[in-house]
């Protein structure tokens, strides 16, 4: 299966058990929110280009937008991710070519404890980004914390149980030179 076919299957999974499975659950409490749509993201190649991390992004979140009437807050929040990915990347990737040859990020390519820096960091700039968007409007510093702190959370857990759930057949890269 290509690429882009199975970016575009997952992309409609992650959107189907966001909409129709995690928002359904009832609110353990008003701090906490579930949230694993935005892991698509995270799992794109290695190889896209910065503008289309950054389309990418903005169609991931405008499409959860629609579902979830919330005009652009997503987006702004997958698209801020989507920019500094590269970046949080960058830092985390070993800088010899031959320990990193696959095609996207994974446990099994960057190892636990960088692909778990990497999710962490990623889900944290999410996270404070789109609660910071809610909060705008009402709310506390203290309650704005423990959200962000609660929603971080609750989605490293989502991550980290998709991960060991649903293992990914990894591809390697060709012409690592």
């Amino acid at each position: 299966m290509s690429d882009l076919v199975r970016n575009i299957i997952r992309l409609a999974i992650f959107i189907l058990v966001q909409v129709y499975l995690l928002n359904k659950i009832p609110f353990l409490h008003q701090f906490i929110a579930p949230y694993l749509y935005y892991l698509f993201i995270l799992w794109l190649p290695f190889n896209i280009s910065r503008m289309g991390l950054l389309v990418i992004g903005f169609i991931t979140g405008i499409t959860l937008d629609f579902f979830m009437m919330t005009p652009g807050l997503h987006a702004a929040a997958c698209v801020l991710i989507a920019y500094l990915r590269p970046f949080i990347i960058g830092i985390l990737a070993p800088k010899d070519a031959t320990g990193f040859s696959y095609r996207e990020p994974s446990p099994r390519a960057m190892g636990w404890t960088p692909y778990l820096i990497y999710t962490f960091v990623l889900t944290l700039f999410h996270h404070t980004y789109m609660v910071l968007l809610e909060w705008l409007s009402f709310g506390s510093i203290l309650s704005f914390i423990i959200k962000v702190i609660a929603t971080t959370g609750i989605s490293m857990l989502l991550i980290i149980t998709t991960e060991l759930l649903f293992p990914r057949r990894m591809k390697f890269r060709t012409n690592t030179a």
